[in-house]
Parts: C-alpha cells; structure tokens; sequence
C-alpha cells in the first residue's frame, strides 16, 4: 500500500510539472517564451494620411521592406496610405488604444502629449535643414522620440518635411509685406503669436477649407511647406511666395506601446534600426519631391522671393521665443549646441 502510494505521488509529482513546464514559460499575449515569440509571424499596420507617392509613404514603405528583409519576412508590415485608416487625429487615439501598430504624423500634433514639442513651432529657432537634424540627430532629439512612451506610443525616428513658407493672392517681397494681411494658420498659440509679432492677421481654419478661402478672398494667404503648397494647388490662387523658412518641423514614425511592449527585445532593435535606416530614402524623397513642386509652381507663374537675410525677420519675433526659451531653456541651449 505504502509503495502504491507513494508511486501515487511521484506521477502525480511528475504531471503537475510536465503542466508548469509548459505554461510556466508563456506570457499573457500566449507566447511560450522570447525565442518562440520571435519566432511568431507577425503582421502589424502603419498609417499615413499622404498619397502613394508622398515621401512619407516612400519612407514608410521603405521602413517595412527592410524589417521584412531582416526578419526573413517573419514580421510584415502593411502600409496604409491616403488616410485609409483614419485623419492624423483619429489615427494617434488608435495608436494610444493598440488599435493601430504605427503611424507617421507630423511632429506639431504631438506637442498635446510631450509640450517638448512645441520646440518645432518656435519661429526661426532652426537656421537650416542641417541645424534641424544636428538636433534630431543628438541626444535630445532621441528623448523627445522616448518621451512619449508616457503617451502609450514609442517613437522610432524622424522623416523630412522641409520648412514652413508664407504665400498670397498679394505680393509678398519683405517682411513689411505681411502686415495687415489676412494669413491662414494652424490653431496654436504659438502660430498665432507668430503672425501678431510680424504685423498680420491669424486666421485659424481647417486646411480644407483654405483653397477656397484664399478663392473668395476671406483670407489673403496661408504658410506650409512646398508640396503641400504644391499638391493642395493653393499656387493657382496664391501667386506670390516668399521663402522665410520660419519653421522646420519634421514627421515623425511612431509605433503604440502596446504593440511594442508585445516584441522580443531583439525585433524591437530591428524595428528601430529599420526605421533610422530608412530615414535617408525619406529624405532623399523629399528633395525630390520639393525640386518638382519648385519646376511646377515657376511653370505656373508664381513668384517666388527666397528671404536672403533672416535677421529682421528673426527680431521681430524675438519676444515670442524669448518667452519659450523661460519655460524651456534646456531645449534652447539643445538648439543652440546642435548649430553647425
């Protein structure tokens, strides 16, 4: 009876450790262990709210043939381009919620969730392209891409959009020219400032609406980039250009916590190091991209003034950044040490 039973325990020994040894090693998303869940196919989803052929779209294309090629096609990622998955709003709320595993929005939007942000929206705070991405390229510029991990999102790296530019339905040659000028901006206290401190009217209103606002007159101009000024055709009502270069903000690729938290550490380094790599086709894209729309908007007649010394520009301004520079002078001296 002794040897019945005490047979009795060792299976029973045996079978509940046979039990643990098959579940102890698994995680709550089902995954025995990081070697079988990176060994798991995976199939994640990245929005864009640009066409196919927008060098974010390029960019984001990029990025996933590369961590396919480097996973041996174990992870896929499958772009969603022209706002399929939703507007630039909408997208991020799903990718806070793992509703959506990646998005490519530009930085501004982000400023609601690290105030770090904003530093892209002071005016003429970044001297040229390469001041942007000595910044972007340095230690703040990787904090700022951590630093919405609080957020539930984790950011991945930086795409180009060039700089910001004003144009009108009136002649645009100096500075003097905007003031008393009604100009389209979008809704922040900052771009309000902004136009405050140059001498014009801000008018916030939704981007949709800006084409025919500059038709009927119930705006004189607007500010954005150069294919955006391009592809929106907001050229054919607003011949006049001036290249003041007064912001630089960049587009970033971002992936939710949730869906990040749910990979081995080893494909989150591939994930990144995608991304950073696929940075160069990006921004090789935009110039591109920005050679085109600057051949298409000549072609139309528009003309175009490029700003040759910033300086008075930037004095008229100055309370404004001087004003964010209290509230912000670490991010300041950031700026300021990243100049080449």
């Amino acid at each position: 009876m002794k040897s019945k039973k005490f047979m009795g325990i060792i299976a029973s020994t045996l079978l509940a450790t046979s039990f643990l040894a098959a579940c102890g090693g698994q995680d709550s998303a089902g995954n025995s262990d990081e070697g079988s869940k990176k060994q798991d196919k995976i199939t994640l989803r990245l929005a864009d709210n640009q066409p196919v052929d927008y060098p974010t779209v390029i960019g984001d294309e990029k990025f996933a043939e590369l961590v396919s090629e480097r996973t041996d096609g174990r992870i896929t990622i499958e772009v969603f381009p022209s706002g399929q998955l939703g507007d630039e709003k909408s997208v991020l709320e799903q990718v806070q919620l793992g509703a959506i595993d990646f998005a490519r929005t530009n930085a501004s939007p982000l400023a609601e969730f690290n105030d770090d942000f904003s530093v892209f929206s002071v005016p003429y705070l970044f001297e040229s392209d390469d001041h942007l991405w000595s910044f972007l390229n340095g230690d703040t510029g990787t904090s700022l891409l951590d630093g919405l991990q609080e957020a539930k999102m984790q950011g991945l790296a930086y795409y180009d959009s060039g700089s910001r530019n004003f144009y009108s339905t009136k002649p645009l040659n100096s500075i003097k020219d905007l003031e008393g000028q009604k100009i389209r901006v979008q809704q922040s206290e900052m771009n309000i400032k902004l136009m405050e401190a140059l001498g014009a009217s801000a008018t916030p209103m939704p981007y949709g609406e800006v084409f025919s606002g500059l038709q009927t007159g119930i705006i004189d101009g607007a500010e954005n980039n150069l294919p955006s000024y391009d592809s929106s055709n907001h050229f054919q009502e607003a011949k006049y250009l001036i290249m003041d270069h007064h912001t630089r903000v960049p587009e970033v690729l971002l992936i939710s916590k949730a869906s990040w938290d749910k990979i081995s550490k080893e494909d989150q380094e591939i994930i990144r190091q995608a991304a950073l790599d696929s940075v160069e086709t990006q921004r090789q894209a935009w110039a591109d991209y920005e050679e085109k729309s600057i051949q298409k908007i000549t072609d139309a007649g528009v003309t175009i003034t490029e700003v040759e010394d910033v300086k008075p520009w930037q004095e008229a301004v100055k309370s404004v950044v001087d004003e964010f520079g209290k509230s912000n002078p670490e991010l300041i001296e950031a700026v300021d040490a990243a100049r080449p």
